[in-house]
């Protein structure tokens, strides 16, 4: 599930929702179904699409049990080689299929770029990764999924939301049938749940549909705009490769920040220096950057292997995942492609 569709979902979450009991599962689950469909209705949801997204709806354990054994946070302070992660997620494969899409969008690569900003390159590899172009979306029906999910209780506004808006993306037309997703909530080429989906989903094409699940233009637009809105900065690459001196003083370099969210993931990075900084200490961009532009540092696998000056589109591909090895895969697959 997407870092950023979480922590939107969360904001997102209606004043309705204080009426969700403190212990859902202290009803059966047909009786909570009950409050679920109240607060759809309540929020403009016709009849007729509450009756079909709902009549048939039970608990699924399996999502209850997917829920409750996620892997948690690692203790230990030893991360794995990002390298046999990247052979693995950017391959043959996978680069030659994102450069096939990338071809078969046609002009429309430049109508994109120019709207939102964001390299399409981009868009396509966050699209590879998250579906492999689309081939594998999820097969779990998300009106159950989420309504389960939210009876379950440990995130319960969140999922109670979902559920509701995923209802209110129903009443626009959308089937039941083609509402199928992660376990989780996550639908379509870019894998967002219904909140993001509600606030961000695009008509690439102007054909008057935002369709994420078949569109190719209607899936990296709205990527794009989620991107933009993340703070994507027009004309800046999310990193480089960098050259740095055998002595370079690591220790001066980490950054005594901890970030609130995610901080084993960002605790990797150095202090945020100029690129021009960044020479006086013997870094040197492999690609050209100016400057002025800030920067921070990535050595993943250590001493002696590739590093990266990364720049602050590479925490917006964190916004979408937030995961050291998710975004380095996105913006090595990018660049692939674009070659």
């Amino acid at each position: 599930m997407r870092f950023r569709s979480l922590c939107a979902a969360l904001a997102l979450v209606a004043a309705t929702s204080s009426a969700v009991p403190a212990a859902a599962q202290d009803m059966p689950f047909s009786s909570y179904l009950q409050l679920l469909i109240a607060r759809a209705r309540a929020e403009g949801v016709s009849e007729p699409t509450i009756q079909r997204m709902t009549a048939d709806l039970t608990p699924n354990y399996r999502v209850i049990d997917l829920d409750r054994n996620q892997p948690g946070t690692p203790t230990s302070t030893g991360y794995p080689l990002l390298a046999p992660y990247i052979s693995r997620h950017v391959d043959s494969a996978r680069v030659a299929g994102g450069r096939a899409q990338y071809q078969a969008l046609g002009p429309m690569r430049q109508q994109i770029e120019a709207k939102y900003g964001v390299p399409v390159p981009i868009l396509i590899a966050i699209w590879g990764h998250e579906t492999n172009y689309g081939s594998y979306t999820g097969e779990f029906d998300l009106a159950r999924s989420l309504a389960t999910l939210a009876w379950e209780g440990r995130r319960r506004d969140l999922f109670a939301t979902e559920f509701v808006d995923l209802l209110k993306i129903a009443d626009m037309g959308v089937s039941r049938e083609t509402l199928e997703g992660s376990w989780a909530g996550a639908f379509g080429n870019p894998q967002f749940l219904p909140s993001i989906y509600l606030r961000l989903a695009q008509d690439g094409d102007g054909d008057g549909h935002k369709d994420i699940w078949s569109n190719r233009a209607d899936t990296l637009a709205s990527i794009a705009n989620y991107f933009r809105d993340a703070g994507w900065r027009r004309g800046q690459p999310w990193g480089v490769r960098a050259s740095i001196p055998a002595n370079l003083d690591w220790a001066a370099l980490k950054s005594p920040m901890r970030a609130p969210v995610c901080p084993r993931v960002h605790e990797r990075h150095s202090k945020w220096k100029t690129v021009a900084e960044w020479r006086k200490l013997g870094v040197t961009p492999q690609v050209y950057l100016p400057d002025s532009t800030m920067t921070s540092l990535f050595q993943p696998d250590g001493p002696g292997a590739p590093a990266w000056l990364l720049t602050a589109n590479y925490r917006v591909i964190l916004e979408y995942n937030c995961s050291n090895y998710y975004a380095m895969s996105v913006g090595l697959l990018a660049d692939e492609i674009a070659q």
